[in-house]
């Protein structure tokens, strides 16, 4: 994942709260918010894909320090420019990869920022550097969609989640490699624009074998933050995973 290539540079940075409004709610934003701090208790929380501060600055607000990582300047540009936002600490990098040289009580991805790396190594390798700044005991917490491929007529890949006047937007599926994109066409002053963002998504028993593998273990599934039952027909996810506490013998 490159910020070079413009997918979240400063075009997307530009409009990115304003695209998202409906993200931004308090009503959204609160439970996410009550169900991390709960998490941090009196530690620290990381967020991979800090973005222009959603979640960070309210969960920061709340008393819990976090330390954030993106690899989009313009996006941490937006964070910056907010109150609060110069106070928070935020490492420039892949979060499938990058280190910040400390450990957290938790670390979250939120928002289907899992899927903005686009292949399974890549997802994986994310799961291990966030063991690797886990405490013992610490939690690991991903909010991502779960495709409704069931919804889907034979042969049809696309799937339309905005039409107006002036833009429409759909995501383009291929359920044999699980690749994904989002795709955008607007037309302003009677010029069309196209632009097409690839993501990766992930089955819920897939990601519980990615945490495996970097040595976590299932701490809770829900549907949403307010902790909904999660079940079949459930078009998202809230997991928990735990790294294990140190034995004290």
């Amino acid at each position: 994942m490159t910020d070079e290539d413009g997918y979240f540079g400063e075009r997307v940075a530009a409009g990115y709260d304003e695209s998202s409004a409906e993200m931004f709610e308090p009503g959204v934003v609160g439970p996410a918010v009550d169900f991390l701090a709960g998490l941090a208790g009196p530690g620290r929380a990381l967020e991979l894909g800090i973005g222009t501060g959603r979640i960070a600055l309210p969960l920061a607000a709340r008393g819990v320090p976090v330390h954030g990582v993106d690899l989009s300047r313009a996006m941490v540009a937006r964070l910056r420019a907010k109150p609060g936002g110069e106070e928070i600490p935020v490492t420039i990098g892949d979060f499938a990869t990058a280190s910040v040289g400390s450990t957290f009580s938790v670390a979250y991805l939120v928002f289907n920022t899992i899927m903005n790396l686009t292949t399974q190594d890549a997802q994986v390798e994310c799961f291990r550097t966030v063991a690797a700044h886990l405490e013992p005991g610490g939690f690991f917490v991903v909010e991502v969609a779960v495709p409704d491929l069931r919804a889907l007529p034979a042969g049809q890949r696309a799937v339309p989640f905005h039409v107006g006047p002036t833009r429409w937007a759909f995501d383009l599926y291929d359920p044999a490699t699980q690749e994904m994109s989002s795709n955008y066409v607007e037309v302003v002053d009677g010029r069309g624009a196209y632009r097409s963002i690839p993501f990766r998504y992930a089955w819920p028993a897939e990601l519980d074998l990615m945490a495996r593998i970097a040595g976590l273990r299932p701490h809770e599934r829900w549907e949403g933050w307010g902790r909904e039952p999660f079940t079949g027909e459930s078009r998202r996810h809230v997991s928990v995973w735990r790294k294990p506490p140190e034995v004290v013998a």
